[in-house]
């Protein structure tokens, strides 16, 4: 068995998907490396292909007819022979030195017979012209090289949650969870962290910025103007969320998992109000409509915390406040 599985969706990445694969090669045999070729128009395929040639038993190139991110990563996990899963999108990379320290406690693991079920790692944002670039860390929400479970799960700032970039999964607890992600629709990433949550009992923390987060194209996923031209695939996933929530667990799991769904809450909110569209603006109304309908207890937890308040501030003034406090946080952060 591998140690772990890196998979690589791609969609006409020529441009820049070397800088990836080669960031992963570092981990030699002892890693698997899935391009999956998503239905390119440019020369991707013939990228993977080379790899796949150049690096036998370490690199695998598949070709799909386009499913969207989520199916290629959907078929990286099933063709997975790596005991934990990392999905590293093309446009991005891993850091050297902490690349070895994740190899290192790995092996260490396998010494001891005594895997966890999910790895945390810190992120880098690697946004364009920004000279200092944000370090997103979780040393002060949870002990460092070592195990722990949900009680020890500390408070995660708002934006300190859980993205793909920090999490690798075993993959035998994805497995487990179920989770398959919808095709041809984005943000769906935020599914593959949240459904397998409640099958992970024990975590391990590494202080090392891993995974480096490009952010700059103007066609990214992430780009506010194209945020809100796909505002409809967003609320989607939001409510597929809401949708998977449950109240049984881990106390800590629970309020994690409510947290999370908050923060998407909002993002689909001050999406729906940046745009200053007045039907974008009752697809806000009718997503928190659909929380209440769907779970009425989650409602009532979310409409009066700090996110159903801001997110629901009356007037005109209380949109321009809700979104003037959104600007300030990602000037501060720089997620998109």
């Amino acid at each position: 068995m591998k140690d772990i599985t890196f998979a690589v969706p791609c969609y006409n990445s020529q441009e820049y998907m070397r800088k990836c694969v080669d960031s992963l090669l570092p981990g030699g045999d002892r890693v698997e490396i899935i391009i999956v070729d998503d239905g390119s128009k440019d020369e991707t395929g013939a990228i993977a292909d080379e790899y796949a040639a150049k690096y036998p038993g370490i690199v695998r190139a598949v070709h799909q007819e386009n499913r969207g991110h989520g199916g290629a990563i959907n078929h990286a996990l099933e063709l997975a022979t790596g005991r934990f899963f990392k999905v590293v999108d093309s446009d991005d990379w891993a850091g050297e030195r902490a690349y070895k320290q994740v190899m290192r406690a790995i092996a260490s693991f396998n010494k001891s017979e005594h895997w966890p079920d999910m790895i945390i790692v810190d992120y880098v944002y690697d946004k364009v012209g920004v000279k200092k670039k944000t370090m997103m860390r979780y040393k002060n929400c949870f002990p460092q090289n070592r195990f722990f479970g949900w009680d020890e799960f500390g408070h995660t700032n708002l934006h300190q949650y859980l993205l793909m970039h920090a999490v690798i999964y075993q993959t035998e607890i994805l497995r487990k969870s179920g989770v398959k992600l919808p095709e041809h629709r984005f943000y769906v990433d935020n599914l593959f962290v949240f459904i397998p949550l409640p099958y992970v009992n024990e975590m391990f923390y590494l202080d090392v910025d891993f995974y480096h987060y490009f952010i700059g194209r103007e066609d990214q996923s992430v780009n506010e103007k194209v945020m809100i031209s796909r505002i409809d695939q967003q609320l989607q996933v939001t409510r597929e969320l809401i949708d998977d929530f449950s109240f049984e667990g881990h106390k800590r799991l629970v309020w994690y998992r409510r947290r999370y769904i908050g923060i998407m809450l909002e993002v689909s909110s001050v999406l729906c109000v940046a745009s200053k569209d007045p039907a974008l603006y009752q697809k806000k109304k009718e997503l928190w409509k659909y929380l209440k309908d769907k779970n009425p207890k989650l409602y009532g937890k979310m409409r009066y915390n700090e996110f159903g308040l801001t997110c629901n501030l009356p007037t005109p003034l209380g949109r321009k406040i809700f979104l003037a406090g959104y600007h300030f946080t990602n000037k501060l952060y720089g997620f998109n």
